[in-house]
């Protein structure tokens, strides 16, 4: 059985919860294997109409596992593309899932954690919840969730939130599209309820076309995703090693200011 996911089955319709609260379902590679595993197992199964994807406890998703940055702050360039496209293989698994899926967005997510949101077709988010794509902070770039984010905000917002690495909040992510909608706390079941009562109206086969319609028609299919991951896990592998990503790193990990704090 999974240890970092929980999956529950009700009828036709499966929820997927990242289920490490004890660390904000921060991503780490068994969460990526076991959630990818799953995606895949879930995209086979005939009878299954949407998937729901959330997070347990208070948050959604604060992104990368410290102690998994940790691993990666110390690892070869190879290792890091490695780890780079495990984490780009499942947002593919997502954002082309064959059958509609919908976050429901129950706290605040960051990082990598908004790439799950940018790989749904519908999310649904809480009242309170921030959010934050942070990776310049550490000398980095959000370059693996880049394709999926862009695409949901449009590279204007995107260009602003990837150099800013401010925080935003959900009305925010409901401006820029990151959202479909911010409803309070109290409402957030009977919202993605109301969305699963009429996704269940609409053909099975003609829900896949359509999904593969808007994302073909925007100029992203599978092969081009794949091809594009590639560059970006490089990409994210060579700024890793680099001086200002060490340092970036070291900074954050040991809470200390990064060096151009300093200048």
């Amino acid at each position: 059985m999974p240890e970092t996911i929980r999956l529950e089955r009700n009828g036709t319709v499966v929820t997927l919860s990242l289920n490490r609260p004890q660390v904000h379902n921060a991503f780490d590679d068994s969460l990526i294997d076991e959630t990818t595993a799953a995606l895949g197992s879930l995209a086979a199964d005939a009878s299954l109409r949407a998937l729901v994807l959330t997070g347990t406890g208070a948050t959604f998703s604060a992104g990368a596992d410290l102690d998994w940055m940790r691993r990666m702050a110390a690892a070869s360039a190879e290792e890091n593309r490695d780890d780079a496209l495990r984490l780009a293989k499942l947002l593919r698994a997502l954002q082309f899932f064959p059958k509609p899926t919908l976050a429901r967005i129950n706290g605040s997510a960051y990082g990598g954690g908004v790439g799950l949101i940018a790989c749904c077709d519908m999310a649904i988010g809480v009242e309170g919840a921030k959010f934050s794509l942070s990776e310049v902070k550490l000398g980095l770039v959000p370059a693996t969730i880049a394709p999926y984010v862009v695409q949901a905000i449009g590279p204007r917002q995107a260009r602003r939130l990837f150099v800013s690495a401010e925080i935003f909040d959900a009305a925010e992510a409901a401006r820029i599209g990151l959202l479909h909608q911010c409803v309070a706390a109290d409402q957030l079941d009977g919202v993605v309820d109301r969305q699963l009562h009429f996704l269940a109206k609409g053909g099975p086969i003609a829900q896949h076309e359509a999904k593969l319609l808007a994302l073909r028609t925007s100029g992203m299919n599978a092969e081009s995703a794949e091809r594009i991951d590639a560059e970006n896990a490089a990409l994210i592998a060579r700024l890793r090693v680099s001086p200002e990503g060490q340092q970036g790193l070291s900074a954050f990990l040991e809470k200390h200011p990064p060096p151009w704090l300093k200048e």
